[in-house]
C-alpha cells in the first residue's frame, strides 16, 4: 500500500490542479450521463448517481451542469451515448496499469490510449491480463495537518475502516467497497477533511523503483492516461521511493 498512498497523494495534488482547468467536470459529466441512464435520474433510488453527484459538488461543479449531464443520461436531451470499459496494459519496467473508459467511440479511444502506451514505453494488453493483480477497495483520502496517525487510525477503526496510512499532509484510509460512505461519514462527524473517497482498485503488490529515469516514464505514462478525456481512472502497480520521488 505504500506505493500506492505515494502516488494517491501525487493524483490528488493534481487534481486539484485539473479542477482549476475545468478538466474533472468532463470526466465528472460522464460519470453522471451513464448513472443516469443505467439506474434512472433520481438519485434517492440510485446509489451510484447520488454518489457522483456528491463527488461533483466537492469539485464545485455547477448545479446547471450536474442537471444537463442527468437529462442527457435519461434521454431528456440529446448527447453522446457513452459506454464503459476496462483497458489494461504494461508500463515502462512491465509495471501493469488498469483503467477505468468511458466512451462514445471505443475504436478512437483504442487507438488513442494504445498510442500513449507506446510513445511512453509501454503497451497496451489484452483483457484479462494485469486485472486479477488488483483488488477492489474503498478509499478515503484525508488532509492532514498535524499526522497523528495512532490518533486516525483509532477514529478510522472506529467508523469501520480497515487500514490506514499517512504520507506528508494526507491520510489514506482503506475499506471495504460496501462501507465507503458509512466510514465516510463517520471521519467528518471526527472532524476530520475528507479530500476524496472512491472504489479504486488496489495492487495486491507492488513493483519497487529505483531508476530515476524509469520513474519519469512511468509518470508521464499516467499523467498522459490521466489527462486523456476518456480515462475515467488509471490504477498501476508501482512503489516510487521517496528519495527517486524526489529528483523527479
Amino acid at each position: 500500500m505504500a506505493g500506492h498512498s505515494k502516488w494517491a497523494n501525487i493524483k490528488h495534488k493534481k487534481a486539484r490542479m485539473d479542477a482549476q482547468r475545468g478538466k474533472v467536470f468532463t470526466k465528472i459529466a460522464r460519470e453522471i450521463i451513464v448513472a443516469a441512464r443505467q439506474g434512472g435520474g433520481d438519485p434517492e433510488g440510485n446509489a451510484r448517481l447520488k454518489a457522483v453527484i456528491q463527488k461533483a459538488r466537492e469539485n464545485n461543479m455547477p448545479n446547471d451542469n450536474i442537471m444537463r449531464a442527468i437529462q442527457r443520461g435519461t434521454g431528456e436531451i440529446d448527447g453522446a451515448n457513452y459506454e464503459e470499459m476496462v483497458y489494461e496494459g504494461y508500463g515502462p519496467g512491465g509495471i501493469a496499469v488498469l483503467m477505468n473508459i468511458t466512451t462514445d467511440n471505443r475504436n478512437r479511444t483504442a487507438g488513442e490510449i494504445r498510442h500513449i502506451f507506446s510513445k511512453n514505453g509501454g503497451n497496451l494488453g489484452e483483457s484479462g491480463c494485469v486485472n486479477w493483480m488488483f483488488d477492489r477497495k474503498g478509499l478515503i483520502a484525508l488532509e492532514v495537518t498535524e499526522a497523528d496517525e495512532e490518533q486516525i487510525m483509532m477514529d478510522a477503526l472506529e467508523s469501520g475502516a480497515d487500514d490506514v496510512e499517512v504520507a506528508d499532509d494526507v491520510a489514506q484510509v482503506t475499506v471495504a467497497p460496501e462501507d465507503l460512505e458509512q466510514v465516510k461519514v463517520g471521519l467528518i462527524e471526527a472532524g476530520y477533511k475528507v479530500i476524496s473517497a472512491e472504489v479504486s482498485m488496489v495492487p495486491q503488490n507492488s513493483i519497487a523503483i529505483s531508476d530515476v529515469d524509469t520513474a519519469k516514464k512511468l509518470i508521464k505514462l499516467m499523467d498522459a492516461l490521466e489527462d486523456h478525456d476518456d480515462v475515467q481512472d488509471a490504477f498501476a502497480n508501482f512503489d516510487i521511493p521517496e528519495e527517486i520521488l524526489e529528483q523527479i
